[in-house]
């Protein structure tokens, strides 16, 4: 593929997801500003610079980078990877730096897309599905852990010239990334996994060592059904990717094939050099609120328009809350709280 030309790209939230990507482009010879509201990790990006640690690869860049009180100037691109409770905020903040035919790229996990689009327009934001592993270590560096998926869609789902341009761009991070006329089904695809990895942030075991556990399969059965239920009522086919099948967990799907699906995700997840999800390290390690009233409780608002229960949903919802607020410790045991009565 020919050289994509130097690109001038604004990476709103420089953590684990924008850090990466961003530290990738910047690599590749493209122009990259980052804004982030930890002062720290600000100032060692533009001095020392931004280390990618971990097996996929080892590299420094330094790049311009403020907090949303200190940027300047306006940009045609700009990339937001910031948590999803921070959506609405983060948006607000970036638009005086969005030009006027300017766009935003949602690389977060979540609907975000539907947060983003009612402030800035529906035409000015672009969605992407993102699986690569990642953790933010430390003010300046962050572990890329493994490659996951990478897609990229326009929310109406039709095939235009600046989807093909953030193809060639992205790509000089992930080779294998795609584009999609279907990019709310990943999004969706990507919620039935990830009240997985929730499920996982209430005890200590690992991704893989979590999903293996054999007495929990009737949850990851009972999550993939509910998050699929809700999915189809919205009238959108959900996608699968990185070993994740949602096929395997459609209301009248065998157990066996769940099984595989979830053997799949063990696979997936067993080499990676991140070994539990960003929740959990956002409830243990970091000692902060997750993500789970927008990522995650949308599910059962949403499955309640619709009439459909979502009691799994609705109980994980719950547990975390309880582990946020210190009311709850840690510990395996908590899963099988969501183990179906």
């Amino acid at each position: 593929m020919a050289a994509t030309l130097p690109q001038r790209i604004l990476i709103w939230g420089a953590g684990a997801i924008g850090g990466t990507a961003g530290a990738y482009l910047k690599r590749a010879g493209h122009d990259i500003t980052f804004v982030d509201v930890v002062a720290a990790h600000v100032e060692a990006i533009r001095t020392t610079g931004l280390m990618i640690t971990g097996p996929v690869d080892q590299f420094t860049i330094v790049a311009p980078a403020f907090t949303p009180e200190e940027v300047e100037g306006r940009w045609d691109m700009i990339f937001l990877a910031v948590k999803a409770q921070h959506t609405e905020t983060a948006t607000r903040a970036l638009i005086p730096h969005l030009s006027q035919d300017g766009f935003v790229l949602s690389m977060q996990n979540g609907l975000c897309e539907t947060i983003i689009a009612p402030i800035i327009g529906r035409d000015r934001t672009v969605g992407a599905f993102v699986n690569y592993s990642t953790d933010w270590i430390a003010p300046g560096e962050i572990m890329f852990g493994s490659r996951g998926a990478v897609v990229l869609g326009e929310l109406h789902g039709r095939m235009t010239p600046r989807l093909a341009g953030l193809h060639a761009i992205l790509s000089a991070f992930e080779p294998n990334a795609i584009t999609t006329d279907n990019i709310w089904g990943y999004l969706w695809g990507k919620l039935g996994y990830g009240a997985m990895l929730f499920a996982q942030a209430l005890g200590a075991k690992g991704i893989a060592d979590c999903l293996a556990r054999p007495e929990m399969m009737p949850v990851w059965r009972a999550i993939g059904r509910e998050v699929n239920e809700v999915t189809l009522a919205e009238g959108i086919t959900p996608m699968g990717f990185n070993g994740y099948d949602p096929n395997a967990f459609m209301p009248n799907a065998p157990r066996e094939l769940a099984e595989k699906a979830v053997a799949d995700l063990v696979e997936f997840n067993r080499p990676s050099a991140k070994t539990h999800s960003g929740i959990w390290r956002d409830l243990f390690v970091r000692h902060r609120g997750t993500e789970v009233d927008v990522q995650i409780k949308p599910i059962a608002d949403i499955g309640a328009k619709h009439g459909i229960a979502t009691p799994t949903i609705t109980k994980l919802v719950a547990l975390i809350h309880e582990i946020e607020d210190g009311s709850r410790p840690m510990h395996d045991d908590n899963l099988l709280e969501l183990l179906p009565q």
